[in-house]
């Protein structure tokens, strides 16, 4: 005999729309709770594809009752039950998606929708021209992408012809929607690309100079809403871990990558035409009007690693350079008050001091440490403060932009 649940379930895939909405808002209801989740999860076989099903309903819209049966008294017709649920305004493709959120963040369950194709099934009910559930399938991909399988999936990595399909257009989406808006529902798409690029072949992709993403990405790295400039500098930061590989890829879209990386480290000051000369366009006007801080210091923090990443490579510290990069960190090192943003200001200066004197050949540097956690030496910066490094850089190098005051 069927249990309450097993009929629920099985209420999902009703022909009666009525009784087919009741039962996916009661199990959505269910998946709000840890014990509901669990019970849930032992119909899986059936709830998932049920509610996989259900993305793909159409909304109808119909006229109110009142109207249909003042219609009806009017002229006289008779309206069949199946008439009455055909003109009934039913919406069951939002409180499926709500549900399937909730029972992602399941890892078991959430490998059983990769396994299912829920990753493709939510990318085609998402560009839909009449799709209405935008928001809530970004959010599902979010969760279904913290799988290494649904990285895979949403990569296509095992179909040659349709390889970075799905991630072109989720950026797409990205890069062309209003953040603007108060309930932009590709938002969450940072969120993915964050994601994805924890993987060597999302970073691989993205990095792709023929495809162009990453450059896309990083337009939207001064953007209003904050989740957006989350997802964008935990993007970038990751992609940087490929520098040793891929650094003349990241230097090809310079123009917008220094921006993105300096600009949230630069401090308060306004630079003059003089000093922002050399810098990419975009780097140089921002710098020399008033701006915005970046308040939230983990953008500052991931800002300075991925500098980190970048300069390790010798081509990636002459292009640091040529920027103005060791200045622009000295001006922002001075407003800092975090603790751990200043750590991360002077790891990178650290390494820059390090390097030079390597390039230059010089046979005693200051004394070396191991950073923790770094099987590469740097400098302690409580023997030598950041102004001095650069300084010293200045000294042996003869590149100084501006005069260093110590």
């Amino acid at each position: 005999m069927a249990t309450e649940l097993e009929e629920l379930v099985g209420f999902l895939s009703s022909p009666s729309p009525p009784v087919k909405k009741a039962a996916v808002e009661i199990v959505r209801d269910l998946t709000g709770s840890e014990d509901g989740s669990l019970s849930l999860s032992k119909y899986a076989s059936t709830v998932l594809p049920s509610l996989s099903q259900l993305l793909k309903e159409k909304k109808v819209h119909a006229f109110p009752c009142w109207k249909i049966l003042s219609a009806v008294m009017k002229v006289g017709l008779h309206l069949s039950p199946h008439s009455q649920e055909q003109l009934t305004s039913i919406e069951v493709s939002e409180p499926a998606a709500e549900a399937l959120i909730n029972l992602s963040l399941n890892s078991n369950l959430a490998e059983k929708m990769v396994e299912m194709g829920m990753i493709k099934t939510a990318m085609d009910v998402l560009y839909k021209p009449d799709s209405s559930i935008a928001r809530l399938l970004v959010m599902l991909l979010v969760n279904l992408t913290q799988l290494d399988s649904g990285i895979v999936s949403l990569l296509q990595i095992e179909d040659d012809k349709m390889q970075g399909l799905f991630v072109t257009k989720l950026v797409r989406s990205f890069c062309r929607s209003s953040d603007e808006t108060r309930d932009d529902p590709f938002d969450h798409v940072g969120s993915i690309l964050v994601n994805i690029s924890k993987k060597e072949a999302g970073r691989k992709m993205l990095l792709d100079s023929k495809r162009g993403l990453l450059k896309q990405i990083l337009r939207q790295f001064d953007s209003t809403s904050p989740l957006r400039k989350k997802g964008v500098s935990g993007t970038l930061r990751n992609c940087c871990f490929e520098a040793e590989n891929q650094l003349q890829n990241l230097l090809l879209i310079s123009e917008f990558l220094w921006p993105a990386l300096l600009l949230p480290v630069a401090g308060k000051k306004i630079y003059s035409e003089q000093e922002t000369s050399k810098m990419p366009l975009e780097l140089g006007s921002a710098l020399s009007i008033e701006r915005e801080p970046w308040d939230d210091p983990e953008f500052r923090v991931e800002a300075l690693e991925s500098i980190y990443l970048i300069i390790v490579q010798e081509a990636g510290l002459r292009a640091f350079w040529s920027v103005n990069g060791p200045r622009i960190l000295q001006d922002g090192y001075e407003d800092e008050e975090d603790p751990k943003v200043m750590e991360a200001y002077e790891r990178v200066g650290s390494l820059s001091i390090y390097s030079w004197f390597m390039a230059a050949g010089q046979r005693d540097p200051p004394a070396p440490v191991r950073h923790q956690n770094d099987s590469r030496f740097v400098y302690d910066l409580n023997q030598i403060g950041i102004k001095l490094i650069f300084a010293v850089i200045c000294q042996r190098t003869g590149k100084c932009y501006q005069k260093f005051e110590l």
